[in-house]
């Protein structure tokens, strides 16, 4: 596999020196690299505009002050070394596995004043189309020291939908939970317990039990409209414009850390091991039922 963390750090300095009317034809030159793995997703730039992306329609004195931050802290570097790392221990672990011949990454500035990545302590990605990691951040405390480590979690996602089909149609709560469990597992694997993002720590105690149930509860729930509800909790669903189902923000992610922490102990596998296995087996060995 080859990776290439593109140099958005030149590419946004010289977007956000545009006129305004310029800034969507740059933005999608910048977001190019990913247009034709992703496509199936739409236009890059739309899902810029809808996401967590920064305006391309107004100034703000705030993202050049931004850039150079992110610049200063090594941000692209960070990425481009944690992947590296994550590869290696990912081919090493299972060899010869299926991975894209080049796994494409960009990361771009986040709006700041936006409520769904300030819930995420600044930072998020995609990662789950083979060939593509997109890496969204706006400069805090929490995302400078972590955003190398969620390049990780997503390159996880990245190598195990090289090997098990994502369909739209037939996906699962259980395979997402799964997958967002495990990755968060890998990333404690290569840089221990506080590299894990927020959402997969976010809750504890009898909070998480009552989500462990009712994620659990709806493990065999099918659709990618469906799934929102069960992984990101109700506020994130109702921004989405789907029906929530009664749960705190991120729940899959923590009930996917609990059922991978349960799938490792069962098997004495390793996450890294663990990539390419099908959800089914991860669930039956976490002590979950499920009908699929």
């Amino acid at each position: 596999m080859k990776i290439i963390v593109h140099d958005t750090a030149s590419a946004m300095l010289d977007l956000l020196r545009r006129p305004l009317e310029e800034r969507p034809d740059a933005l999608r030159e910048l977001l190019s690299p990913l247009q034709d793995v992703m496509s199936v997703v739409g236009d890059m730039v739309q899902m810029h505009e809808m996401g967590s992306g920064f305006r391309i329609d107004q100034e703000d004195p705030r993202y050049l002050t931004a850039l150079a931050q992110m610049r200063d802290a090594g941000v692209w570097e960070q990425v481009e070394s944690s992947l590296a790392t994550a590869w290696e221990r990912l081919s090493g672990a299972v060899p010869g596995i299926k991975s894209a011949e080049t796994v494409h990454v960009v990361l771009v500035l986040g709006d700041p004043d936006d409520e769904l990545l300030a819930g995420v302590a600044g930072y998020t990605g995609m990662g789950g189309i083979p060939g593509a990691i997109q890496l969204t951040m706006w400069p805090t405390e929490t995302s400078l020291a972590k955003i190398g480590h969620a390049a990780a979690h997503e390159l996880h996602h990245n190598v195990r939908y090289a090997n098990v089909v994502w369909d739209p149609a037939a996906v699962t709560v259980g395979e997402q939970v799964v997958a967002e469990g495990m990755a968060e597992a890998f990333v404690r694997e290569l840089a221990g317990e506080q590299a894990m993002g927020p959402w997969a720590t976010a809750l504890s105690g009898a909070e998480l039990d009552d989500a462990y149930e009712k994620v659990t509860a709806g493990i065999d729930v099918a659709g990618m409209p469906n799934l929102p509800a069960y992984v990101y909790g109700d506020r994130t669903t109702r921004a989405m414009g789907l029906r929530p189902v009664g749960l705190p923000d991120f729940s899959g992610y923590a009930v996917g850390l609990r059922i991978a922490d349960a799938h490792l102990a069962a098997s004495g596998l390793t996450a890294a091991q663990s990539v390419a296995l099908p959800a089914r087996d991860i669930l039956t060995n976490a002590g979950v039922p499920t009908s699929a």
